[in-house]
Parts: structure tokens; sequence; C-alpha cells
């Protein structure tokens, strides 16, 4: 890791303690939509990019937070290996940090694992101006608490990501895509009948009376899954036109979603039990991993729309909004606001690091 650039993000936490200044995290800026409203002095680790170590062999790499992901993507294409979990690079300027601690993560997510699964170490600067190191370069090396996985999905609340370990995998040997004409509610009982059955799923989207279908893994068995499964192959470059699409969130739903938040709509990220029926909701309705992930583009009032994901069992997000009043992300229960306070308080006693970005308790 670059020293200079180390030392000058320790004086510059330094700094904002002394004078009680609140930062705000931020890479190249790709997720400044996500979370509640950044609030603070903007305290930029571009600075922090470059590979430190990566060992193809051992399917594992350390980078520095500020690299761009499609810089990582791009070294770890070049040995045939890859992100498994698709994270969305959002006009291809996110940032490992970012991903990090925004812990998306894109189609492949219910077959492969989140963020969380791949991050095997990190390097954190905290709220005392300390350089701390968690976790290591293999999946068994963790004593005590496994505060590198935790980061994942923080938000930057409990400090500045100066490195992260991730595992990687091999890309897989064969994909194949297929189509279905199905209706919402034959589409989850298909998806679930499926993946209780030894296929080589990987990745599904329903949209618009639509199923797409990922198949990946070894030649045979895609090839085997293809023929039993039947339905409509998508030619190869399609195929990943629209994956990726679907992954960077580029594709058509996602376009008209942004159209519609700006006509004062709200894009929600459902989480729920993939056995969940269809939600009875006004708006318009993509349906990921299974059925666990439903993205829902609509007007309704948010208590509506959270109300409807605690009935089938799960929660919801506010990903998308112009208006952010009630809240970002799900209230959490009072015994698990106290344990994420005392985090804060542990890690960024003075609580210069993100203020409010995940709560605004926080």
């Amino acid at each position: 890791m670059s020293d200079i650039a180390q030392e000058t993000l320790i004086d510059q936490v330094k700094a904002a303690l002394a004078s009680g200044t609140p930062l705000n995290l931020r890479g190249h800026g790709s997720k400044h939509f996500y979370g509640e409203p950044p609030r603070g002095e903007p305290l930029d680790l571009t600075p922090l990019s470059g590979i430190s170590s990566y060992e193809p062999s051992e399917l594992v790499v350390t980078v520095r937070a500020g690299t761009p992901l499609a810089e990582l993507e791009a070294l770890l294409a070049a040995k045939n290996q890859c992100l498994a979990f698709e994270p969305p690079l959002f006009g291809g300027r996110g940032t490992v940090g970012g991903m990090v601690s925004a812990g998306l993560a894109g189609p492949a997510r219910a077959s492969v694992g989140s963020v969380r699964d791949f991050v095997l170490g990190a390097t954190l600067l905290n709220g005392r101006a300390e350089v701390l190191s968690f976790g290591g370069q293999v999946m068994k090396n963790v004593a005590g608490y496994d505060v590198s996985r935790l980061l994942a999905g923080s938000m930057g609340f409990l400090g500045v990501i100066l490195e992260v370990s991730l595992k990687v995998l091999p890309r897989p040997a064969a994909t194949a895509t297929l189509r279905f004409d199905m209706a919402e509610g034959q589409a989850l009982v298909q998806l679930n009948e499926w993946a209780g059955k030894p296929l080589p799923l990987h990745a599904s989207a329903w949209w618009d009376g639509a199923l797409v279908l990922r198949l990946a893994g070894a030649e045979a068995a895609v090839a085997a899954a293809q023929k039993a499964l039947g339905g409509e192959v998508i030619e190869a470059g399609l195929a990943a036109q629209f994956w990726s699409g679907l992954r960077h969130q580029q594709d058509e739903f996602f376009i008209g979603a942004e159209r519609a938040v700006e006509g004062g709509a709200a894009l929600w990220r459902l989480s729920l039990p993939q056995t969940a029926p269809p939600l009875a909701l006004v708006g318009e309705q993509l349906i990921e991993w299974g059925g666990a992930q439903r993205w829902l583009t609509t007007a309704l009032p948010g208590a509506q729309v959270r109300e409807a994901a605690l009935r089938a069992g799960g929660h919801a997000t506010l990903f998308r909004a112009k208006d952010k009043s009630g809240g970002v992300f799900t209230p959490l229960a009072p015994s698990l606001m106290r344990i994420h306070k005392s985090l804060k308080t542990a890690f960024d006693p003075a609580g210069i690091f993100n203020p409010g970005r995940l709560y605004t308790s926080l």
C-alpha cells in the first residue's frame, strides 16, 4: 500500500478528530444515491489504488480500496477468473472499497454467495486514526470476531477500508441462457421446483411475463440441464448483454425505474424468502435470485411496501428515491440497534465517519 496515501489519510482523520469535522468517505461516488444522504467533508479514497498481491493458483487477491472494480476484473479475466458474486459497477466507476461497503451483488448472488462470503481479510483505519488488520488471505484464518466480513454492507460507518483480500473463482467452463414465457406466480413455483433438483442454476430473472435462466458449470452438466429444461435458447452474445445490463442496472427495467424516480416514484429492493408468493403491490416488478430479491418501482407509500415485505417474511430497502424522509433501511429492533451503536462507539467513538449514512441515529 502506498505509504504516502495512507499517511495522508491518517493525517486527515486526525485533523477531523481535532476539529470535530464529520467525513464523507468517497471513492468515485458511483453509489452516492444509495443509503441515507451523505454528510460531512469528502474524504477522497481514490489515491488508495492498486493491486497489492494476486495469487491465481490460490484464488486470492489483495487490493487497495480505491482501486476501480473494472481494473480488478480485467486483471482477473486475464487469468480466466472473476468476482463470482458479480458486483454492479454503476457506469463502470465503482471501486473495491465501495463494493465492500455497499455489499451489493449481482445476478449470481443466490448461487455463489454474497460479497461478505468472499471477503477474507481487511485493513481498516478507525476513528482513532489507528490502522487495524483483520482476517487474512485464507478462508480459515479468523480468530475472535470476524470484523473483515462485518465491513460488508456497513456503508463506511465503522471506518475507512484501506485494503481487502478477496476470494476469487474460475469462470464457469460453460454457460447457457434459456427463456420461458411465464406469469409471475408460475415462474416462482417453477424456480423453487428447479432449486430442489441437481441443476447448474446460476442466475434467474423474471420480468414482464418472461423468465430468463442462466445455467453455468461443466459443459456436460449445462448441456444435460438445457436438454431437460427446454425453453428458448438465447444466443450467447445477446445473453451476455442481458446479464451485464441486469448486473450493472443498465437494462430496460432499471432505465425505466430511474425515469419513474425522477417523476416522484421510488425503486424498492425487497429481500424475501424465495418461496414467498407474488406480492399484490401496485407497480412494476423484476424478480431475481430465484424469488429472493424483488425490485419494485412504485408510487405507493413506503409504510405499505415495508408492511407487505414484512408479511412475506422479509424486509424492504428504499434503493432509489428523491424523498428519503421515511428512511432507507428497515428500522432495526431496539436490541439490534444497541449492537450497531456499540460497534460504532468501538470503532468510531467520535462519530466522524459517514454519520447517518446507514441509519440516521448512527
